[in-house]
């Protein structure tokens, strides 16, 4: 599979070639390439993940988690406010993924109307996506997959010979008349330690949709404080260093998943996620046996909202560590260690109410091998053992505990053609709950951990410019855990969650030109029932089938041109417990344009003022008697974005 950072249609070509806009590129803020990256084999996976990168990021203007995965078909990401987004991966939502910064985890659940995953694209190196149940080297959890975003370093800014600079930014936003303003400043103190610091801010008003409708609930204010101290205290040890702080706040409905309505009214909410990480690697230069990487971290997310039932004040806290070694051994590369993650989730105070807590823990062994058998074979395979404890609100007590093995291969069955094969088990005890559900759903006393598989076939191919790849898989999760709808107000065992689809991708490379076309079908049920995101909050929901296409062209050195789309096909008719609902397909374009010879960026996102409800959004009930209001947000219609930066 190609790391590429655009996915796209042969269609492009002709499409954005009549359609130039003139958008410098800000050459100096990453060391990024800019042509598509290869693909980079992962040792321990015969299916590498794919990378998001920060050219890609940068050139769209990136402002939210949507913006970060708009080019990738496995993955979908609701719409509406940005605290209220959702990513669902491969029809999964995010609460079933092990998402990390830096390493650090990101395992905790505020409210379940809003999203979980706060990022500021501006810091984003790249973000890895490990789609399917992961390897042993994953994280606990890792149900449906792992994403990993990382960051910058200071070295990723810096020009070479520099010893210092900064870098000021301002863009615009027409829909919603926002603006965003940065500041970063980064050096080396000497040739071994270095330093880089950031500071955002982002005001936008509520959006227009296609429509030229008001979506309301969806400005916001943001900030982000972050730094970040890189050493090297000898040729072997490396020091990373990290703080970051990001708030959000605005008027937003009080379930800000759905729509403003009669019972769903406007009230302020603010979010703020905070992050310490260290990292820490030892490699000495004369031993093929040591190569130790150490993680450690506490993350600790709040959200505050004033609403109709009073103040509400929910978080989550974890604080944990990962400690790993690589060795090579002959035609082996072994990487074993040990993980723990200990998590609190604490709701109030709400009215005279007192504060409900639990808390619980996760401790991991694993092992992961990457076996090279010959020249053309490389097998896989990993053990993880994971050991679960929570202690819940009602007093309960949960222990759980299990072996998660995998097996992959990748086979070059001629230098241009490799075959993948690959089957993962992961398991996920009982862990700390949504903090808004803390006081009004119980844990099921007979709650069993859950259980996942994943398994995968696949074939890539490479050859003068082209890049083919196809795959197909089935995810299983025995024994899925949700609060489905209606009473009683349970955590419980709701059944067997199933995720089976196909994916295939294509880029074609000539010179100064490429192009790229990708589809992902996903059909994803619960004990055979197609997902509704209202029905089982927390598991996933069905996506129609999606295309995503973009083109890339160099003019020149200094000028280059893209075009971007995504195309979701509808789904007519989903059946729900209350009523049978519809997704309509939609498809939205996007263009850039950079000039290196000029400082600034212009951005156009959805050209052709679509007015379209995200597959990944909350369905449109409200056709159903009872249900006004019970439906997501449209997206934003056509949208100029204009930035200009200040290299110092």
């Amino acid at each position: 599979m190609h790391r590429c950072p655009y996915r796209l249609s042969l269609l492009g070509a002709m499409t954005f070639s009549g359609l130039l806009v003139v958008a410098p590129a800000f050459a100096d803020e990453t060391k990024e390439a800019l042509e598509l990256l290869p693909s980079e084999v992962n040792a321990a996976r015969s299916n590498p993940a794919e990378s998001v990168e920060a050219e890609q990021l940068q050139r769209y203007q990136a402002t939210d988690l949507q913006d970060v995965f708009e080019s990738s078909p496995e993955v979908a990401v609701a719409g509406g406010a940005g605290v209220a987004q959702k990513l669902y991966l491969r029809g999964l939502e995010d609460t079933l993924l092990n998402i990390s910064i830096d390493g650090a985890n990101q395992p905790g659940q505020t409210f379940h109307h809003t999203g979980r995953i706060g990022i500021e694209p501006e810091l984003l190196k790249r973000a890895d996506v490990q789609a399917g149940t992961g390897d042993a080297t994953a994280g606990p959890g890792a149900l449906g997959g792992a994403i990993k975003f990382v960051t910058k370093d200071p070295d990723d800014l810096l020009r070479e010979g520099e010893q210092a600079g900064a870098l000021l930014k301002s863009g615009y936003f027409s829909n919603g008349e926002g603006y965003k303003t940065s500041a970063s400043v980064f050096g080396r103190f000497n040739q071994d330690w270095s330093a880089l610091a950031l500071a955002s801010y982002q005001d936008q008003n509520d959006y227009e949709d296609g429509n030229n409708d008001d979506v309301l609930g969806t400005g916001a204010r943001q900030k982000l404080g972050y730094a970040k101290l890189v050493g090297k205290l000898s040729d072997a040890h490396t020091l990373r260093l990290s703080y970051e702080q990001r708030t959000d706040e605005g008027e937003r409905t009080q379930r800000p998943q759905w729509i403003a309505s009669s019972f769903n009214a406007l009230w302020p909410l603010q979010t703020e996620r905070e992050t310490w990480t260290l990292n820490h690697s030892f490699k000495p230069t004369d031993s093929e046996l040591i190569d130790i990487e150490t993680t450690v971290y506490h993350t600790e997310t709040e959200l505050q909202q004033d609403a109709r039932f009073g103040l509400y004040y929910g978080t989550t806290r974890s604080t944990g560590f990962d400690l790993r070694n690589t060795s090579h051994v002959g035609d082996h590369r072994v990487t074993y260690g040990v993980d723990y993650r200990d998590d609190r989730g604490t709701l109030g105070p709400a009215g005279d109410r007192e504060l409900d807590s639990e808390d619980g823990s996760v401790t991991g062994l694993y092992i992961q091998d990457a076996y090279q058998i010959t020249s053309k074979l490389l097998l896989g395979a990993g053990l993880r053992y994971d050991r679960y404890e929570l202690d819940d609100r009602d007093e309960q007590s949960f222990r759980d505990d299990g072996v998660s093995p995998n097996v992959n291969l990748r086979y070059e069955l001629t230098p241009e053609v490799a075959l993948l094969a690959s089957h993962s088990r992961a398991l996920r005890g009982t862990q700390v709950r949504d903090a808004f559900k803390m006081d009004s759903s119980a844990n099921d006393p007979d709650l069993k951990a859950e259980k996942a598989k994943t398994s995968e076939l696949g074939v890539e191919y490479r050859h003068a410019g082209w890049e083919l790849s196809a795959k197909g898989y089935v995810t299983r999760i025995e024994d899925a855990v949700a609060d489905p709808l209606g009473r009683p107000n349970l955590f419980e065992n709701v059944g067997d969650l199933k995720s089976k689809g196909v994916l295939l991708q294509s880029a074609y490379h000539w010179q100064r030109l490429s192009l790229g076309l990708s589809y992902h079908h996903n059909d994803t049920r619960v004990d055979g029932e197609r997902l509704n995101v209202y029905e089982y909050n927390g598991l996933g929901t069905s996506i129609g089938d999606t295309w995503t296409t973009f083109a890339d062209y160099r003019i020149s050195d200094q000028l280059s041109v893209g075009w971007q789309g995504r195309f979701v096909e509808s789904i007519d008719s989903l059946h729900t417990g209350v009523g049978t609902v519809s997704k309509p397909g939609y498809g939205v374009h996007d263009l850039y344009g950079e000039w290196q010879a000029l400082p600034e960026r212009l951005t156009l996102k959805n050209i052709f003022d679509k007015e379209y409800l995200d597959h990944a959004s909350n369905e449109d009930f409200e056709h159903i008697v009872d249900y006004e209001g019970v439906r997501g947000s449209n997206e934003p219609g056509r949208e100029l974005r204009l930035g200009v930066a200040l290299r110092i």
